[in-house]
């Protein structure tokens, strides 16, 4: 599956607003339109439209920490369109476009430990567990290989 990273625009902020997940990770996602205005307001994350075909099929933001690390956050997958491996793809994406940086690193992201389906899709993407918390939740990073 190939996604395409878009910024949010007037063009596509409605259909990202309309983004779902599945019912059992509500508890572990915000609403779409919190993490607009985290970015629109918050002065630290950056929104990007996820899309499929031109589609608008999921969200997600990143961010630069102090340390220069890169921050992956708000992972939204439509639930119309889970399981397709848009995910995965969104996750590597982001995750090789933001360590391209230089300077960067390594690319951070975290999740709630209950949220067993995003830690596995984390870990299988060479994302390491260090033992780190923000706030409930643990953090993973992912370091580039050396060359």
């Amino acid at each position: 599956m190939i996604v395409d990273l878009d910024p949010v625009t007037k063009d596509n902020w409605r259909a990202l607003t309309k983004l779902s997940v599945h019912p059992d990770q509500r508890e572990f996602v915000a609403d779409v339109t919190y993490y607009l205005a985290m970015c629109a307001y918050g002065e630290l994350w950056h929104p990007l439209a996820v899309t499929v075909n031109g589609q608008v099929a999921g969200f997600c933001m990143w961010a630069v920490d102090e340390d220069r690390s890169r921050w992956i956050g708000g992972v939204v997958v439509d639930e119309s369109r889970q399981r397709q491996g848009i995910g995965r793809s969104l996750v590597t994406t982001l995750r090789d476009r933001l360590a391209a940086e230089p300077g960067t690193p390594n690319v951070a992201l975290s999740y709630q430990p209950a949220n067993t389906a995003a830690r596995s899709l984390y870990l299988a993407l060479g994302f390491v567990e260090t033992g780190e918390t923000e706030d409930d939740e643990v953090v993973a990073r992912w370091t580039p290989p050396t060359s």
